[in-house]
Formats: structure tokens, C-alpha cells, sequence
């Protein structure tokens, strides 16, 4: 009886281990638009219309999970106006000699710059698919909200670092 509840909890355990490692990238997603923590950005479907003469300075980060054989290169670091618009790529090339698929998440440091960092178009949190050896582009476009210059507590940022990690996509 002891030996049942003790193989019945352990699997319990694992159960919740895999449900929880399938959905982590949804729920991740979840968590940081409804806390914004992380540096979550606001989404727009809608281009800046107006150009201020502040500079900011971004670089760019891209990382791949140990699960996924993937290469992943980000864009140069670049230096822009804010409320510019802009497309940058990052690179994701499939090393292994399978299709698979992967998704990635992101970030915005400072975090406190995310509600400013307005993405229009992004690959992040969707399922890509490359074929082995298969490198595509992946589109980000962007602006830094002009309403940036309002907030007291930002006029100390210069720099803004965007990066994103490619995980393995769990279905």
C-alpha cells in the first residue's frame, strides 16, 4: 500500500514536471503581458508617426536554449531616433540533420523601458519550422514610443538592449 502511494505521488510529480515544461513558454508569455515584468513590450499593429531627436543606443542579443540545435545570430547594434521605425532580422539556422521546430522568447532591458518598446511585427512566442541546414530570416519591427520623453523616469536611458532565446517548440 505504501510502495502504491509513494509510485502514485512520484508520478504526480512527473506528470506536473512535463505539463509544466510544455506550456512554459505560453504561460511565461501570459504572465509577463499581465505583470510586464521581464521588460515585456507593448504589440501595435500601427507604425510610429512621429520622430523626436532623442538618440537611443540598442543592442541586440540572441541565444539558443540547449535544447534546440540551432544557430542564432542577432542584427549589429544600431543607434536610433526615438519613435523611428525599424526592421531589423535576426538569423536562425537549423544545425541538425532533422526539421524541427523552436520558438523564443524576449526581453527588453531596462525592463522599465518595456511599456515603451512597441513591437509591430515579431516572430517571438510563434512555432517556427526549418528544415535541416535551413536559414531564414526572422523580421522584427519596432519603434521606442515617443511618449518615452514624458516619463521622468526615463530620461536616464541611452541604451536598450533587445534579446531574444530560442527554446525547442513542445506540442
Amino acid at each position: 500500500m505504501t510502495n502504491n502511494r509513494t509510485a502514485l505521488g512520484l508520478s504526480m510529480i512527473v506528470i506536473s514536471m512535463i505539463v509544466l515544461v510544455s506550456f512554459s513558454v505560453p504561460i511565461y508569455d501570459l504572465f509577463c503581458r499581465v505583470t510586464g515584468y521581464g521588460g515585456k513590450t507593448n504589440t501595435s499593429e500601427f507604425l510610429s508617426s512621429t520622430i523626436l531627436e532623442r538618440d537611443i543606443n540598442l543592442k541586440f542579443s540572441a541565444d539558443v536554449n540547449d535544447s534546440i540545435n540551432w544557430s542564432f545570430e542577432a542584427p549589429k547594434n544600431l543607434n536610433f531616433k526615438v519613435g523611428e521605425n525599424l526592421l531589423v532580422n535576426y538569423k536562425a539556422t537549423n544545425l541538425s540533420e532533422d526539421e524541427n521546430s523552436g520558438t523564443a522568447t524576449f526581453n527588453v532591458l531596462p525592463e522599465k523601458v518595456g511599456p515603451y518598446f512597441i513591437k509591430t511585427q515579431c516572430f517571438c512566442f510563434e512555432k517556427q519550422t526549418l528544415k535541416p541546414g535551413e536559414t531564414v530570416d526572422m523580421p522584427v519591427v519596432f519603434y521606442v514610443d515617443p511618449s518615452i520623453n514624458e516619463d521622468p523616469t526615463m530620461q536616464d536611458v541611452e541604451e536598450i538592449t533587445l534579446s531574444y532565446t530560442f527554446f525547442k517548440y513542445i506540442e
